[in-house]
């Protein structure tokens, strides 16, 4: 089949809607439930993103995507008792594929939220098992387990999105797109992330250890597929924070860096221990701990999530606990113009660094580097996506 109708564009009035591929057969297969047209944005350039970041680190790799940028991505490293439970994976058995994608959306749960899971292997049964309890709009993977497969037709009333991607496809070189009924054409960005882009390093401390390597890589190649401008916080094997489609730099870094202090306070012990409702469901308590964070009161409202009235996170309770933060890696899809990307940065754990270079102020941006002793590795691959 190389046409398929859809159920309209990015929005409803815009019927009607298809994708359809000219002199072969669209590399994906719909197992399951009718996609839209924001549905394939995101399988597809979120299966760009885990096929290549599987292919950098030789491990299977998860995306959590909504309106074509992640919300999360990781690679399968186990998590342990904590993460689990920020997570909300306790009790799972979870394989290195369903790791990777419990990392990816768990690093940002609010942005999570109904969103489209990318996957590099087949879907197993632990992977559906934890999908089944989240709210998500659909699947795509290049395979899945009878057991698996089973479970997803069972969600959302039987019509849970469900794609399989034919692994082998190769898109051509060239790729064009319409914009206001102009037809754009360019070279597809098929530049490869690898160990050779830390290379060049003008920092001081020149000591990238190989867990700051494998987190620079999975940030990086989560930028090339995240809208513009775009900075990304990794640490152990996953993003934990993503700055997107941002028109000033340093927003893109605090933004990202905001959403990684979040992904850590979640690990404050207080946090752990905040006295929830039995009752009260996944999302609401997303969203109770995200007002929590932000330093919100809850008013009259807090019988209805806790069984007592939670003490506030304080200012000085906050910065105490974010001082244990550190090693995080942070990856940026163009240059930093100035040096106020790495005060900030820095006020977020990072240790190390990967970005474009060739700024008229390398100098500053450096030097403010050496002063918190921070490794920075010169890429020379600007990497922006729309």
């Amino acid at each position: 089949m190389n046409e398929l109708m859809l159920k309209y564009g990015c929005n409803p009035n815009q019927t009607p809607a298809k994708v359809f591929i000219e002199n072969d057969a669209l590399p994906f297969e719909v197992l399951n439930g009718r996609p839209g047209y924001i549905n394939l944005l995101d399988a597809l350039n979120g299966w760009q993103l885990v096929r290549e970041l599987k292919k950098a680190t030789n491990l299977p790799a998860a995306a959590s995507f909504k309106h074509v940028s992640p919300a999360g991505a990781a690679v399968g490293e186990s998590l342990d008792d904590i993460l689990r439970k920020i997570y909300f994976a306790e009790g799972f058995e979870l394989s290195a594929q369903a790791a990777a994608y419990v990392r990816a959306r768990g690093a940002d749960r609010m942005s999570s939220y109904g969103d489209f899971a990318i996957l590099s292997d087949e879907c197993d049964e632990s992977v559906a098992n934890f999908i089944k309890r989240e709210v998500s709009d659909g699947i795509i993977a290049p395979s899945y387990s009878e057991k698996a497969l089973e479970i997803l037709k069972s969600k959302r009333g039987g019509n849970y999105l469900v794609l399989k991607m034919n692994p082998d496809f190769q898109p051509p070189e060239i790729e064009t797109k319409q914009v206001f009924g102009v037809t754009f054409e360019q070279k597809r960005n098929d530049i490869k992330i690898s160990e050779e882009c830390l290379a060049d390093i003008p920092t001081k401390n020149k000591n990238f250890t190989p867990e700051a390597r494998r987190d620079l890589l999975t940030a990086l190649i989560t930028l090339k597929y995240t809208q513009s401008n775009s900075v990304c916080y990794a640490k152990g094997g996953q993003a934990i924070g993503i700055g997107a489609g941002q028109q000033s730099r340093v927003h893109c870094t605090r933004l990202a860096g905001n959403k990684a202090d979040f992904w850590f306070l979640r690990q404050c012990p207080k946090v752990l221990d905040l006295p929830f409702q039995k009752n009260i469901k996944r999302p609401d308590r997303d969203n109770a701990i995200d007002v929590y964070l932000g330093g919100e009161t809850f008013e009259d409202s807090w019988q209805e999530l806790f069984t007592v009235k939670p003490a506030p996170l304080t200012a000085e309770e906050k910065i105490s606990w974010l001082k244990n933060l550190r090693g995080v890696s942070l990856a940026s899809d163009a240059f930093f113009p100035f040096g106020d990307n790495i005060e900030r940065a820095h006020k977020s754990g990072v240790d190390f660094i990967a970005q474009t270079g060739g700024s008229i102020r390398d100098d500053n941006v450096i030097e403010t580097c050496d002063k918190y002793n921070i490794a920075m590795a010169f890429t020379h691959i600007r990497l922006f996506h729309h």
